[in-house]
């Protein structure tokens, strides 16, 4: 568990060499020619990662002070689900892809490189998605309604003849129009049907960044209050209105009116 000696890093990056290796060799079995060439070798590397990250978890858990502790911890679980599919294998062959789920415990490698004071980075994100989320759910519901009003009217107008058999499969093609997707695999052959269509589709650019938008606002209240510069929602200056003026602002950003030190 140590990674601050020289011992103890060179291990972890060893380690995270034989997990790359480990679901690269997984990646490169799932295509045909390479199975078909190297598969056996590939099926025996396998093996050989497996045996050595039992090892590993064999010697965790029993290094670890609390044993339940490691258990239940996120690398604890990552741990054991990276060993198990190999041997669920024998019962399920085709769980043997589920050894991707290894590339998890590459996340070591932000302790190894001290890459953790980043997190601050990520917790703001965090902080500033969990605030928008209300903003967010409001936005989906909305969407939502959207689909289901265009999903009924394609049903209405083209009908099972031109491959919208259902309402839910309309509404499939409201969603993949909205988004912008547009498989392809269904498509309105009316004249109507391909005006809702044009409608759908610039319904979809108008509401793309509504969303960005929300956390981007967040993100600005997110960032003010790490730098201690929070914004003043009662701070309104008294000769032109504005309001939202950072805590330490002695004047007003937009007609430069001096603070009173008793203004609202």
């Amino acid at each position: 568990f140590g990674y601050e000696s020289a011992q103890g890093k060179l291990f972890d990056l060893v380690l995270i060499v034989l997990i790359c290796a480990s679901v690269s060799a997984v990646i490169l079995d799932s295509v045909g020619v390479i199975h078909q060439k190297i598969g056996n070798i590939l099926y025996f590397l396998e093996w050989v990662f497996t045996i050595l990250f039992t090892i590993e978890y064999g010697l965790r858990l029993y290094s670890a002070k609390s044993k339940r502790a490691y258990i239940t911890s996120f690398y604890g679980l990552v741990d054991l689900l990276s060993i198990l599919p190999t041997n669920i294998a024998f019962l399920h062959p085709g769980a043997t892809y589920l050894i991707v789920i290894r590339v998890l415990r590459v996340l070591r490698v932000f302790r190894i490189l001290k890459l953790v004071r980043y997190m601050s980075e990520a917790n703001i994100l965090l902080r500033a998605l969990l605030q928008s989320r209300r903003k967010i759910l409001v936005f989906l519901f909305a969407v939502l309604n959207l689909i289901v009003i265009f999903g009924c009217l394609m049903f209405l107008v083209e009908g099972p003849q031109n491959g919208f058999t259902s309402i839910p499969r309309s509404m499939y093609w409201a969603i993949v129009t909205i988004t912008t997707v547009c498989y392809g695999d269904i498509i309105p052959h009316t004249l109507l049907g391909q005006f809702i269509a044009g409608l759908a589709m610039i319904t979809g650019y108008a509401i793309i960044a509504v969303p960005t938008g929300i956390v981007s606002s967040e993100l600005i209240n997110e960032y003010q209050k790490t730098a201690g510069i929070a914004a003043l929602p009662g701070k309104v200056c008294l000769a032109c209105k504005s309001s939202n003026h950072s805590a330490d602002a002695r004047f007003c950003k937009d007609c430069g009116e001096r603070f009173q030190s008793a203004s609202k």
